[in-house]
């Protein structure tokens, strides 16, 4: 069980630096966006929500990757609250299709066992009857 402990924080870490990359490059595109807008005289009202709507998704998707990568990093070094935390970001991973959903499947099927419980220093379910 430890190999798979492993090699999903090593793709967590690879999914945070995906979703980092992609916040930034919002941002950048928001930067851009609002440097075009101040330049032209266009419609101030819907293009400024575009500059706000690229730069808050960007910053969204920086945080989920960071806290990917953090979450990531912890499960590798089992340390006590990277369990939790992925099933928490396993949550919304099930929704992006199809690589998300993926990590997210395969975290709870890693996470969930009884052996990783004893990885992490939590007890076991009791068998189902």
């Amino acid at each position: 069980m430890r190999h798979h402990i492993d090699v999903l924080g090593l793709l967590h870490m690879v999914w945070g630096v995906f979703a980092g990359l992609a916040g930034v490059s919002l941002i950048i595109l928001a930067a851009g966006t609002n440097a075009a807008v101040n330049a032209a005289p266009l419609d101030a009202d819907g293009s400024s929500a575009a500059v706000w709507l690229l730069g808050a998704t960007g910053v969204i998707l920086l945080a989920a990757g960071l806290g990917l990568a953090s979450t990531g990093r912890r499960l590798r070094r089992v340390q006590a609250g990277a369990r939790q935390a992925a099933l928490v970001l396993a949550v919304p991973n099930l929704l992006i299709l199809p690589f998300g959903t993926a990590l997210g499947v395969y975290t709870y099927w890693v996470l969930l066992n009884n052996d990783a419980r004893d990885a992490f220093g939590r007890p076991q379910r009791a068998a189902a009857v």
